[in-house]
């Protein structure tokens, strides 16, 4: 680990003025100082925002959720209005990490994390990631966990998050706070696709704090869940993984929100599988026709071709699970 100074912040305006000073912000530290260890990342200053009051769940005036930066994932994950609004929030973090980091990790950390590639975290391969223009080891090397969904000739890692699946299939609108104030950023736009800068990875400009994550009010009654695929139970990333919500009235779905993880450099909205079941009954054969969807411009890589149909399986099972065949 390379030297670095470490400051406390009592409020906001002391986390602002530190950053803007060259500072990174430091929360649970689940996953900045793991990498810092690695020597992956080597910041010369952290800003401790722990100390800020960004720790609450809310219910919005349009009956949406507000979930503040600094919620931890357990707290989030246990609240009763995140269990009965949108469980497939709650569901998704409790099949995260472990209990452990559930208690340390926060809402915010967790959709600012970075890729758990192999080749990122080790310092001497090549990745364009950690060290722009040095290529891109996993294209050509063991790639059996990697994205088939938003690859680009530079980059092929996943997100590693699940609640950002989960933010992503609801529609989320990230807030953030910095020198220029305030603005919100819609979840499809904050993580950001490799293309040909993948160690850009996110939206946040040069000093900004992530202070909330909001779910919009979608209508009611609204059924969700969360699906995840792994090699073993526990403590374990998703090869696959489902978030589904359906709003269904008479019989008929009348707005579907679907997104997948492990399969993508960002969580990958599913719209064509969503489109597939506006306007219509459940049934097997539409739950499975509309999976059929899930995969349309996948680009498999050598060791992990199987990806695709198990995606398309993934997501048939979890929208039998949450529509049910009534």
């Amino acid at each position: 680990m390379h030297p670095f100074t470490y400051t406390k912040a009592a409020d906001t305006r002391e986390a602002l003025n530190a950053a803007r000073r060259g500072g990174r912000y430091i929360a649970g530290g689940t996953t900045l100082v793991d990498l810092m260890r690695e020597t992956v990342e080597r910041p010369s200053s952290l800003v401790d925002i722990s100390a800020l009051p960004l720790r609450e769940v809310t219910v919005t005036k349009s009956g949406g959720l507000r979930i503040g930066a600094l919620v931890t994932m357990a707290e989030a994950a246990a609240h009763p209005k995140v269990r009965t609004l949108y469980p497939v929030i709650s569901q998704a973090l409790e099949l995260s990490a472990s209990a452990q980091l559930r208690n340390m990790a926060t809402i915010g950390g967790n959709i600012m994390q970075r890729t758990r590639c192999t080749y990122f975290r080790d310092v001497t391969a090549d990745c364009n990631k950690r060290e722009p223009g040095s290529g891109c080891a996993a294209l050509h090397g063991f790639n059996r966990a990697h994205a088939i969904l938003g690859t680009s000739g530079e980059c092929v890692a996943t997100h590693p998050s699940d609640v950002a699946v989960a933010f992503a299939a609801l529609e989320a609108t990230v807030h953030l706070l910095g020198p220029d104030g305030e603005r919100r950023v819609p979840f499809a736009d904050f993580l950001l696709r490799p293309g040909s800068t993948p160690q850009r990875e996110q939206a946040v400009r040069q000093g900004e704090l992530i202070t909330a994550v909001e779910i919009p009010a979608l209508p009611r009654p609204l059924r969700s869940g969360y699906l995840k695929v792994r090699d073993r139970q526990s403590y374990e990333f998703a090869l696959t993984s489902a978030a589904v919500a359906l709003h269904v009235r008479g019989g008929v779905i009348q707005e579907a929100k679907v997104a997948a993880g492990g399969v993508g450099t960002v969580p990958w909205k599913l719209p064509a599988v969503e489109l597939h079941l506006v306007g219509e009954r459940s049934s097997e054969s539409l739950w499975a026709a509309a999976a059929e969807r899930a995969a349309e411009g996948a680009r498999p890589l050598t060791h992990n071709g199987f990806k695709a149909e198990l995606l398309k399986r993934t997501v048939e099972r979890q929208l039998r699970t949450v529509g049910g065949t009534k």
